[in-house]
């Protein structure tokens, strides 16, 4: 009441006074226009989350999603199982609390930490299969006699984001036929047995912003269809970094690709229309190895220090354009290099009884063997244009040589570096 009449002047009736009280406490009293009865404090068509802290285990919680689906919150802790969990529902999301939230398989039988799935597995019906389910900020570990971390079977719209996927005795994430846009960002997977994010059968995928670390190999993309890889972090993998067989329309841009032990990226198996531009490989066991591909583009990648075949064109691959590329040793001008003299090793480009590829456009400085190496006379339809090769040997002029090609020998050294 005072806080009604603390502004009203002295001066005012007792019947204004009156009226304003009352106004007041009516304001107080009834609800806003439009927020309907008070007994109702629920929105409309909610649905209550999921706190899986007030379940008795991790797969009680699962269980209670509604069949429209829902949201379930997992609480920091750790939480050890033996047995898979199993997601079967659409539009649900599973939530963490970040890596406070850690679930580690400790099955010796080679099974998966997390499947999500319909209730009919393979079998399902088209119409049944789920959609738009989202894995979110948890970690999720494993052991070597463990299966993988994520198994996701024909899910479609599939997100996976935040999650931190380690030491699985199988693949890190393993998307089968989730032929919907899967989309793979911000993870972290790593020091996984097989494959860090295994893709079979996918179909428009985005992969972005992830840094996979010493699996057996980083991605595998096979039996798919446009898979956008942009913005990854791969590094020190014990095989290969990227494989992708039998799938088109796909590019590969803005990643870093250092120190597999095998080659950065390999196409194979009926590959065609794929694009491999402007990404930094380095220190890889090759490069760019395309052993059955097809109508593919190769461009403004810097490849350095490559033990081996930075770009390899072999006897199954053609109609490849090689543009824009920078293949280089460890030089840093005035004559010095930065690497050591026991890891001084800088390939080139290799082309193996290959056709119609057009080479323009690259620098080739200080690689060895060779800048271009043709194993054998076999390969046909080679143009060879626009090049500057500086401080190599070359078999180019063995293929069709049109336009400038620059050649000139390493820029002399200064006297005053120390090695």
């Amino acid at each position: 009441m005072s806080r009604l009449l603390q502004n009203v002047p002295l001066s005012v009736p007792a019947s204004v006074v009156s009226v304003v009280v009352a106004c007041g406490l009516a304001a107080q009293l009834l609800p806003p226009l439009g927020a309907g009865p008070i007994a109702n404090r629920t929105l409309p068509g909610a649905r209550p989350e999921i706190d899986a802290s007030r379940f008795p285990t991790l797969q009680a919680a699962l269980d209670a999603v509604p069949p429209e689906g829902g949201i379930v919150r997992l609480p920091p802790g750790h939480f050890e199982i033996t047995s898979p969990l199993v997601l079967s529902r659409s539009d649900v999301t599973l939530v963490g609390a970040g890596t406070a939230t850690h679930i580690h398989n400790a099955n010796t039988t080679g099974q998966p930490a997390l499947v999500v799935k319909h209730p009919d597995g393979a079998q399902v019906k088209s119409a049944d299969r789920l959609w738009r389910v989202r894995l979110a900020d948890f970690r999720l570990t494993g052991t070597p006699r463990s299966g993988h971390g994520v198994v996701a079977l024909w899910i479609n719209e599939l997100f996976v984001q935040d999650l931190t996927v380690s030491e699985h005795g199988g693949d890190g994430v393993r998307l089968d036929h989730c032929y919907e846009d899967p989309r793979i960002s911000d993870n972290l997977i790593t020091y996984n047995k097989q494959v860090g994010l295994n893709l079979l059968g996918c179909h428009d995928i985005v992969v972005s912003s992830n840094q996979f670390e010493e699996n057996n190999d980083a991605l595998s993309c096979t039996d798919g269809f446009n898979l956008c890889m942009t913005g990854n972090c791969i590094d020190d993998h014990l095989r290969h970094g990227v494989i992708i067989e039998n799938t088109y329309g796909s590019v590969l841009s803005g990643n870093m690709i250092e120190e597999c032990h095998g080659f950065a990226v390999i196409m194979d198996r009926d590959c065609y229309g794929n694009t491999v531009s402007a990404n930094i490989i380095a220190h890889n066991g090759g490069g760019i190895d395309l052993r059955d591909a097809h109508g593919c583009a190769i461009s403004a990648n810097t490849l350095t220090i490559m033990k081996t075949h930075a770009v390899r064109v072999g006897p199954g691959s053609g109609r490849i354009t090689i543009t824009g590329n920078n293949f280089s040793n460890s030089y840093i001008g005035a004559g010095g290099i930065k690497r050591r003299k026991n890891d001084e090793a800088a390939a080139g480009l290799t082309l193996e009884s290959t056709r119609d590829v057009v080479v323009s456009g690259n620098l080739f400085s200080s690689v060895k063997p060779k800048a271009v190496a043709l194993g054998d006379s076999n390969s046909q339809n080679i143009l060879f244009g626009d090049n500057v090769l500086i401080d190599v040997q070359s078999d180019h002029k063995r293929s069709r040589a049109v336009g400038t090609v620059l050649e000139a020998p390493a820029a002399p050294a200064d006297p005053s570096r120390k090695p």
